[in-house]
């Protein structure tokens, strides 16, 4: 990083903001990312209340959880994934947010229906997806998965309606967790992008065909939560065009496409939407079809942008905001509220404070990963580079190589 301390010193992340009606301290937020760190029965560990509360005490503002699991029939994706679907995993997780808020920052709790891209459930036999069409890719090893994705069943109306009553049972369950808010994952991939992509997405019922319709279901789930749980429980919304297992994809119609998604979400009664990029070099891969300079919602500006324009609410950015440059450029040029950091805050578990006093920023380290993305195997590198043990749980994956 080349910047001066004085430009850091000043830097418009860390300036506090509002988000749902509360105050946050600054911008800076923690990217949801996949841990593989629960019990086998999907409860949170003492390690993981460590992990997120350090993130917390190095002054991130917000927090946001790693996919978490909504039900205990199809929606789990991961081997030691945590839920929220058990008394068990509620009771670990009210640990979890006791700690971060003690330590002064918020938490949100991303709600996760792997769908088609389960690799690792014991609730259920087999897969379910919007069509039954076989993933693209091959399952990811880092968290346990290997050979190619089976093929889903199509999802009847009945599993439908579970899946949304999955997501608002988490969602109360987030709740009574302590948790301000839910993130629900309507993106990389997974259940809800699903629906969202064309060519996983083959319905001819009220869900499938136009964009509209596609993008009905996460709207549906949205409306619902906050039904049954009111105006000030946060409803956020992840979204994004690439997946884990597809990097290429876009959605087909654009800005149009784009500004249908963005205004149902909205109307739905989402709190915020978090978009992820399609690449770290944001400000380039962000920009939407057309001509312009990138700095609004017209031709050639950036998704977050439109995004911001078309629902009214805030939004969070994700993709190399740890370039402190990119990152002060996407909130000085309108593109986003918010700034939400994966690899960065890995292996910068406190950013928000090396940023604020001009500290060198660390460089991440993908042998984090290896051999697998866990707490257990980030500590192991830990103690291999030697680092020291206030360092400890900065070490992990990133989630899906959003």
């Amino acid at each position: 990083m080349s910047q001066s301390n004085a430009v850091r010193l000043e830097h418009p992340a860390l300036a506090p903001t509002r988000l749902g009606g509360q105050t946050l301290a600054n911008r800076l937020a923690v990217a949801p990312m996949t841990r593989v760190s629960a019990s086998p029965a999907g409860v949170p560990t003492p390690a993981m209340v460590d992990y997120y509360a350090r993130f917390a005490r190095g002054g991130f503002g917000l927090v946001i959880t790693e996919g978490t699991y909504t039900d205990e029939t199809f929606s789990q994706g991961y081997l030691h994934q945590p839920g929220l679907a058990s008394p068990a995993q509620v009771s670990a997780w009210s640990e979890v947010t006791a700690k971060v808020h003690a330590e002064g920052a918020r938490i949100v709790a991303q709600l996760m229906h792997a769908g088609a891209l389960s690799q690792g459930n014991p609730h259920r036999d087999g897969t379910v997806g919007p069509s039954a069409i076989r993933p693209r890719g091959e399952m990811m090893p880092e968290y346990r998965g290997s050979g190619l994705w089976p093929v889903p069943a199509a999802m009847t109306a009945y599993d439908i309606d579970e899946a949304v009553e999955g997501f608002v049972d988490a969602a109360a369950h987030a709740c009574a967790a302590g948790f301000d808010g839910i993130e629900v994952h309507a993106a990389n991939g997974y259940l809800l992008d699903q629906f969202l992509t064309t060519y996983t997405n083959h319905r001819d019922d009220e869900y499938g065909g136009s964009v509209a319709n596609r993008v009905r279901l996460t709207a549906r789930i949205v409306t619902a939560i906050r039904v049954a749980l009111g105006p000030d429980f946060w409803v956020g919304v992840r979204l994004s065009q690439t997946k884990v297992n597809d990097f290429e994809y876009r959605w087909p119609g654009g800005s149009a496409d784009a500004r249908v998604i963005f205004a149902a979400l909205g109307e739905a009664g989402a709190t915020y939407l978090h978009v992820a990029s399609e690449g770290r070099n944001w400000i380039e891969t962000a920009r939407l079809d057309g001509d312009g300079d990138g700095n609004g919602a017209g031709p050639g500006g950036t998704i977050t942008a439109l995004a911001r324009d078309v629902s009214g609410l805030p939004v969070i950015a994700n993709g190399g905001m740890h370039d402190v440059e990119q990152a002060a450029q996407v909130l000085t040029g309108g593109h986003a509220d918010l700034l939400a950091l994966a690899r960065g805050a890995l292996a910068n578990p406190d950013f928000p404070q090396r940023l604020a006093a001009g500290e060198r920023l660390r460089e991440f380290d993908h042998s984090m990963l290896t051999p697998m993305a866990t707490l257990e195997n980030a500590e192991r590198w830990r103690r291999a580079v030697d680092l020291p043990s206030s360092d400890a749980a900065a070490a992990g994956s990133e989630e899906a190589r959003t």
